[in-house]
């Protein structure tokens, strides 16, 4: 068993990355998708988020509305208190979710894809934890992925994505800027992760680096499953 975390900022590439390593045959999760699940009405987050944030987050439909609660937490300057609620119950979903799997195939490698394990651990020291999980990356995770990509790539990326017209494309951008500025640069993260991909936008390169990766953490599982460590 291996329990990888494959980062990169916004527009990096990694959800590509995250496919590609589905394919091999790893077990993957993203952690956005486990966040809007746990974001949902009925969850013990969204009561959290609409008691700190007001009923003003929420849509006509009774779900939050995501748009307006991103303008109140990075334009607002209340980041940290979105993240105060939301990292521990992503990060305890992703550690049963980690356990699931192993418990099915004790050999697999399990990756989550996440924008943010090096800021959660940023954040969770700022607010002044130094013992729990999430001030330690390395406690819940083997081995970290980072996909590096020039930041004006990842912004065009960003503005691609969202498929808008292009009146709005000023905008988008200026959106993408600010959320870039709130995750840490990939130089500083290069230099605490296991592994780089860089992705410049040529899939076939990726694709190679990627089975490369593979192949790594394949030997690196059971390195695990046969000494029970990594060195």
């Amino acid at each position: 068993m291996l329990r990888v975390g494959l980062t990169g900022g916004l527009g990096s590439g990694k959800s590509t990355v995250g496919s590609y390593l589905r394919g091999l045959g790893a077990q993957v999760i993203e952690a956005d998708e486990m966040g809007r699940a746990l974001m949902e009405p009925g969850q013990p987050i969204f009561g959290e988020i609409v008691r700190v944030f007001g009923p003003q987050v929420l849509g006509a439909d009774g779900h939050l509305n995501r748009a307006r609660l991103a303008e109140f937490a990075f334009r607002g300057g209340r980041l940290q208190e979105l993240n105060a609620i939301v990292h521990p119950a992503v990060v305890e979903q992703q550690r049963q979710w980690m356990n699931e799997v192993f418990a099915r195939d004790p050999g697999a490698v399990a990756v989550v894809v996440s924008a943010l394990i090096f800021e959660v651990e940023r954040d969770a020291r700022a607010r002044g934890e130094t013992d729990s999980v999430l001030a330690d990356w390395r406690r819940r995770i083997d081995r970290v992925v980072l996909v590096t990509a020039p930041d004006e790539l990842k912004i065009r990326r960003y503005v691609d994505r969202l498929g808008l017209p292009g009146d709005q494309h000023s905008a988008a951008e200026a959106d993408a800027r600010s959320r870039l500025a709130h995750q840490i640069p990939d130089t500083i993260k290069a230099a605490s992760a296991d592994y780089l991909l860089e992705n410049h936008g040529d899939k076939q390169t990726l694709h190679a680096q990627v089975e490369e990766l593979w192949r790594r953490l394949v030997v690196e599982s059971n390195k695990l499953s046969v000494r029970g460590s990594l060195e």
